[in-house]
């Protein structure tokens, strides 16, 4: 397929806020891929190349002064092929062979493509086609229930793979993707409410009652001597923590999957602040701060599949195969006893609950109503859109944020673009202000007389107090005394808090 129809597909897109209309235009452009470019478009589409990081920044691509071609000629495996040499260019005069890579590759797009691939490597595209959409298209396309593909596309936790399953195996095939031990999956996610008599009401009924630990989500799998450790975005981080990995041996399964978070504790037992967590997933080996893992579900066990299973029979059995490491927590339909379960989780320094539905399957890669986490103080997920200078003490650091929420349908502008719901420089450390003034110039898109403009990347956790209408922002909400909790890398752009469900404070 030449690059240029792919293009005109995004463009298609980016055109309208129809979901409809959005996953005819893609679905027209998958029909007409071969085997071979499916998982290289794919990858185009939701600005994630196979390839993952190809040492390539905006700046690079800011600087490059090429003619581009009149006519479209390049195809999908021409860029394919043009990222591959990019990312594997390393060592002494790779910055030279990087520049002439893009020169070639600017050189044969005409300006629209080259505009395209360039948003590509930046991880921008932002058509408004997330992955919810695409998985749909990708259904249209191949004729399949879109129920089906959604399923295998979190249980592989690979959307490439998944659209090539689909438009060239069968029916049969698709269905049969399944949990594999050593394979992560993407995580069931949660809801939030503000209380916990309120999270009782939503899951309804009978449920379980957890500690919310502020920690690190973690995956682990376990297949005979061979244990992997994930985070939540699948990255794996088995080298950097031996004692999760000890920690697992010493399980009496021999094949297994287990969710859970980990975190760093003190001299007296006490939760460690996340940053000292994340801290430790950067450092190989061992260290001096100590992570211990906490897990909360059990997905797969021996040969037995899970995730279909109620949550009642997960614990069960989790309790069985991890007692000692399970995250403390009740079974009850009683709102007293679970508020008095909350304060237990606040007086030994933890977040607040998790809420979970005892009759609940394992959703994987799905935020629903199964799932609650209840904080005492309000807490969101928001991404830095640009930072401002700050001044006094703080001159010649980057201080101020600019805060946005997600905005998965274009409600408030573009979908799946970024709505400023506020800013705020409460909450800096001398440390964090360091390292967000050395951060930010490496993803700025531009610069105005008071702000670096950055990628919106770079998820934060906010702490507020409520929200307010404002006539300012887009979304008509902004922030009440914001201030920062500290930034969250285990963490992508598109997890992040949508603006509706900031929105849904004025109501509440």
């Amino acid at each position: 397929m030449l690059l240029h129809e792919l293009v005109s597909a995004t463009d298609a897109v980016a055109s309208t806020s129809s979901r409809r209309a959005k996953i005819a235009a893609l679905a027209g452009a998958l029909s007409d891929l071969d085997a071979d470019e499916i998982a290289p478009a794919i990858g185009f589409l939701v600005a994630r190349p196979r390839q993952g990081r190809i040492g390539v920044g905006w700046r690079g691509l800011a600087n490059l002064d090429v003619a581009h071609a009149a006519e479209p000629s390049l195809t999908v495996l021409d860029v394919d092929t043009a990222l591959e040499r990019l990312a594997r260019s390393d060592g002494p005069g790779s910055v030279a062979a990087r520049k002439g890579e893009l020169d070639v590759l600017a050189g044969r797009a005409t300006a629209d493509e080259w505009d395209f691939v360039s948003r590509v490597i930046r991880g921008e595209l932002r058509t408004g086609a997330l992955e919810g959409v695409l998985l749909d298209a990708i259904a249209k396309a191949a004729g399949r229930e879109a129920a089906t593909v959604r399923r295998a596309a979190m249980l592989s936790g690979d959307l490439g793979e998944t659209a090539r399953l689909a438009l060239t195996g069968s029916a049969d095939d698709l269905a049969a993707v399944g949990l594999e031990v050593g394979r992560p999956v993407q995580p069931m996610l949660a809801s939030t409410a503000a209380t916990v008599s309120e999270a009782l009401d939503v899951v309804g009924g009978e449920a379980s009652v957890e500690y919310k630990l502020d920690g690190a989500r973690i995956q682990v799998h376990r297949d005979g001597d061979d244990i992997r450790v994930y985070t939540r975005n699948l990255a794996d981080i088995t080298h950097r923590v031996p004692e999760i990995v000890a920690a697992v041996q010493a399980l009496p399964a021999r094949r297994v999957i287990l969710d859970g978070e980990t975190l760093s504790l003190d001299e007296d037992g006490g939760p460690r602040p996340f940053q000292d967590t994340m801290a430790r997933f950067g450092t190989d080996g061992a260290a001096a701060t100590l992570l211990r893992p906490w897990f909360f579900d059990i997905l797969h066990l021996d040969g037995r599949d899970l995730i279909d299973e109620p949550l009642a029979t997960r614990l069960d059995l989790l309790e069985r195969i991890a007692g000692p490491a399970r995250i403390p927590g009740i079974v009850t339909a009683d709102s007293a006893r679970a508020e008095e379960f909350s304060r237990e989780a606040l007086e030994a320094g933890h977040e607040g609950v998790m809420i979970k539905a005892v009759d609940s399957p394992y959703a994987a890669g799905r935020r629903g109503k199964s799932w609650v986490k209840v904080k005492p103080v309000l807490t969101y997920d928001l991404v830095v859109l640009a930072v401002e200078w700050g001044s006094g003490r703080r001159t010649g650091l980057l201080s101020n944020l600019h805060l946005g929420a997600i905005d998965p349908e274009g409600e408030f502008g573009e979908p799946g673009g970024f709505v400023m719901v506020g800013k705020t420089f409460k909450g800096l450390t001398d440390e964090l202000l360091r390292w967000q003034t050395a951060h930010f110039p490496t993803i700025e898109t531009h610069r105005s007389s008071y702000a670096v403009h950055v990628r919106p990347e770079t998820v934060v956790e906010i702490a507020i107090d409520g929200v307010q209408r404002s006539t300012r922002y887009p979304g008509g909400v902004a922030l009440r005394f914001a201030r920062v909790k500290g930034y969250r890398p285990d963490k992508r752009p598109d997890e992040a808090d949508t603006i509706q469900t900031l929105r849904a404070l004025l109501r509440g």
